[in-house]
Parts: structure tokens; C-alpha cells; sequence
């Protein structure tokens, strides 16, 4: 069967791996239906990850069909329409107990430490599968991971309809947590240097859209803001100077919520925080 294997960084072909004939008893076997292209993916390729370990198969966006289950696989039954969750953690250290598994001490993700989606076949366990009506695409359904961390990202940052919010970064994730923060009721400005990136943001639901290096975002920020500056940021660009930018643009009592894992350092004071 195919997949699609990044070899070493800068090297990533379609291959070939064998058909997942064996099946855990608590696992299904799944036939990949679609697969989004993750900013992760693009590191991977790149070889700015620094998590991943090479070769490869990357992809942890995606939804398929049950093809099989296994001898004790319940819940789930042939033919049903599956996302998966592609964290796997232990369930057992400091962070798993405090409901933190997202940063569990052994902590794994499909598609970085482990094989990923972007093949034709593959094995998931029934712990890692969440159902979707057959009404849904599997184009949308493809979505449901990226926009999960949308809906962490405004958890974490306990987002409101009264807040005023800004979003640094109108790639797919800052898009995506836009859309829940407008879903939610707050008013949303969004930063970003890719003009066609702002033009997206505006016409899916930003109040407001600004480009950093235009000589009128401050003007833009302070009347958006009525000069009291943004109850929630939410960095979306995973680079030090949108940290830093972060922290500057906040109210007091404001929330700061860091979407990046930037290997760079930060310069932020803490009299600034």
C-alpha cells in the first residue's frame, strides 16, 4: 500500500509499506479517507521539528472508515466514520493525573513520534477514535483535529463574549481559533504579514485585520482596543517576536495563550508580565 514517508529533512516521496494485516484486540483498522497538511508536517519536511525522529510517515489530521475491528474492540463497528485523537499518553505521571495529557511525560503523536495518517491503511486503537455522522465530508472531518486546538487554545485562555480579543498568525490554527472566539461571541482582531492570509481571516469572521509592519497598527490596535489594550492574545505564530508582541499588546488582567514551540528565546521582562 502507499504512504507518504519523509525520509530525512528535505526528503519526502510516496512509498510503499505493507497492509496491516494484524489487529490489537482493542484496535480497528482504518481506511484513511482524507489527511490535512499540517505546519508541522511543513517542519518535518523542512527538519525544524524537533520532535520528530526520521523515517517518517507523516500526518496526524485525519478521518477514515472502520475496514475491521478487533476481538475486543467496543464501541465501534465496521464502517463507521472515525477522527482520531493523535496524542497517546500514559495516564499515569504527575501531568496525565492532573488532566494534562498533553503533557505527559511519555507523550506520543501519531504522525511525529510513531507513524502517522497519510497512508492507505493503518491501525488505531479504539481509545483514540471519535465518532462523526456520515452527513459530515471527509474533507471537514479532516478539520476536526486543527480546530480541536482551537477550542483548547480559547479554553485555556477562558475566552468570553465580552472579551476583545486579538489573534497573532492567520494561518490555518490562528483561523481557526478566530472562528471559535467569534463562535463564542467575542470581538476579534488579527495580525499577520500575508495579505492573503488577512483577506481569508476578514471574510471568514474577523472584525478586524491588520498587517504589523503597516505604519497604522498602532493607530489600529489602540482604536480596536479603545486604548485599553486586548483581554486575550492568542499567539498563533510560534515566533519570538510574536510572544513578545503578545505580552505588549495585553490589558491588565488580560490572558496570554502560546500556540508555538519557537527553540528561540523570548526577550520579555517580568516587569512586563
Amino acid at each position: 500500500m502507499k504512504a507518504v514517508i519523509a525520509s530525512k529533512p528535505g526528503i519526502i516521496s510516496l512509498g510503499n509499506k505493507a497492509y496491516p494485516e494484524t489487529i490489537g484486540s482493542t484496535e480497528v483498522r482504518l481506511k484513511v479517507r482524507t489527511a490535512g497538511i499540517c505546519g508541522s508536517d511543513m517542519h518535518i519536511y523542512k527538519g525544524t521539528n524537533p520532535f520528530v525522529t526520521y523515517p517518517r510517515i507523516i500526518g496526524h489530521e485525519f478521518a477514515g472508515e472502520i475496514e475491521a475491528v478487533g476481538s475486543n474492540a467496543k464501541g465501534f463497528q465496521i464502517g463507521d466514520h472515525v477522527v482520531v485523537d493523535p496524542v497517546s499518553s500514559c495516564g499515569l505521571c504527575y501531568a496525565c493525573r492532573l488532566g494534562r495529557q498533553n503533557v505527559c511525560k511519555t507523550l506520543s503523536v501519531i504522525g511525529i513520534h510513531e507513524d502517522g495518517g497519510m497512508q492507505q491503511y493503518t491501525t488505531v486503537p479504539t481509545s483514540s477514535l471519535h465518532k462523526v455522522p456520515d452527513r459530515i465530508s471527509w474533507e471537514v472531518a479532516a478539520l476536526v483535529e486543527p480546530f480541536t486546538i482551537a477550542a483548547q487554545a480559547t479554553s485555556r485562555g477562558r475566552v468570553t463574549a465580552e472579551d476583545t480579543a486579538c489573534i497573532i498568525g492567520a494561518g490555518p490554527i490562528g483561523t481557526a481559533v478566530m472562528m471559535v472566539c467569534k463562535m463564542i461571541g467575542a470581538k476579534v482582531l488579527v495580525i499577520d504579514i500575508n495579505p492573503a492570509r488577512l483577506d481569508m481571516a476578514k471574510k471568514l469572521g474577523a472584525d478586524t485585520v491588520v498587517d504589523p509592519a503597516s505604519p497604522r497598527e498602532k493607530k489600529v490596535l489602540d482604536h480596536f482596543t479603545k486604548h485599553g489594550g486586548f483581554n486575550i492574545v492568542i499567539d498563533a505564530a510560534g515566533v519570538p517576536e510574536a510572544f513578545e508582541k503578545a505580552i505588549d499588546i495585553t490589558s491588565p488582567a488580560g490572558r496570554v495563550v502560546t500556540l508555538g514551540f519557537s527553540p528561540n528565546s523570548s526577550a520579555i521582562t517580568q516587569k512586563e508580565i
